[in-house]
């Protein structure tokens, strides 16, 4: 298990027409490495896993793992609507090097927590790889319970928790309960955030996107060789963005969470692309404002 630091959940670059666009992904993939991520997290909400087939999903885990096994923790985005389809994903991204799986609450049906702890234990007792808990609100309508949480961190597969919660509260009452049990991702990259860590440690962050490249993972490299100023700025930077781009539930000001982020990829040069339908790209405006943010981070 090497999971820490800045864990991006990358986008799906896709074309024009919709179709997925593995030389585009290649390239992305490539340049996050060479920015010096901690891992990847491949289809998961930033990489529009509801839109993908199946067959998408898994030539998706092919295509990462192909280039990346070996080079970077990969953790594959199983997320699905039951446990049957998530151990199938997950059998996928074994087969391709992948050395974890990241899985929320099934969308929609508003498991009770007897459902969703027995949707988790089904997983465990099939998957073949290890697991990462992601507690999603905005996109499962599902906000995890801390006693739910500390049952799904009994078993035997589960040995993270992505605690993505807008209320910090939530997340260091999370943090405290179970970091001696389970890696908890979640820490903000700002004082509090810094706080906590030079405090009690901590495992990481699994970010959207990795879009400021270096600043990202720079944030822990700087943090674990004891220069808290460094870290401190590279986090004023992706605060930058947080603030700009997003509203303080995490929802995001110009569209879809994706679009933003592609977008961004895209006013620097990289390969960012197309949301697929039902989201759409951002509007030329809010391109624009989004270009804007990143001449005054010094990426464009």
């Amino acid at each position: 298990m090497e999971w820490r630091g800045y864990i991006p959940a990358i986008t799906t670059p896709f074309a024009a027409d919709g179709e997925l666009d593995l030389a585009a992904l290649g390239r992305l993939l490539e340049w996050l490495y060479g920015e010096g991520m901690h891992g990847l997290v491949v289809a998961g909400t930033t990489g529009e896993w509801p839109s993908m087939s199946p067959a998408e999903r898994k030539a998706l885990f092919a295509a990462v793992g192909d280039q990346m096994t070996g080079k970077l923790p990969l953790l594959a985005g199983c997320s699905a609507f039951t446990a049957r389809e998530a151990i199938d994903f997950a059998q996928a991204a074994a087969d391709h090097g992948f050395g974890g799986i990241l899985v929320t609450p099934p969308p929609y049906f508003l498991p009770s927590e007897d459902e969703i702890h027995g949707f988790y234990a089904d997983i465990s007792a099939h998957t073949p790889l290890p697991i990462c808990v992601y507690n999603w609100p905005p996109g499962t309508g599902i906000d995890m319970s801390l006693d739910l949480l500390e049952r799904l961190a009994d078993l035997e597969h589960v040995v993270a928790i992505k605690q993505s919660t807008s209320d910090l509260r939530r997340f260091v009452t999370t943090f405290f309960a179970l970091n001696e049990r389970v890696r908890v991702f979640g820490h903000t990259m700002d004082e509090p955030g810094l706080a906590l860590l030079e405090s009690r440690g901590g495992d990481g962050t699994m970010g959207a996107g990795g879009v400021l490249g270096r600043d990202h993972p720079d944030f822990y490299n700087h943090l674990w060789a004891g220069d808290v100023d460094a870290a401190r700025e590279c986090g004023l930077r992706d605060r930058l963005i947080l603030d700009q781009w997003y509203t303080p539930t995490l929802v995001g000001r110009f569209g879809s969470g994706p679009a933003i982020l592609k977008a961004a990829l895209d006013v620097q040069g990289l390969p960012g692309g197309h949301v697929r339908a039902p989201l759409r790209d951002v509007s030329a405006q809010d391109r624009e404002r989004i270009r804007e943010t990143m001449v005054a981070l010094g990426r464009v």
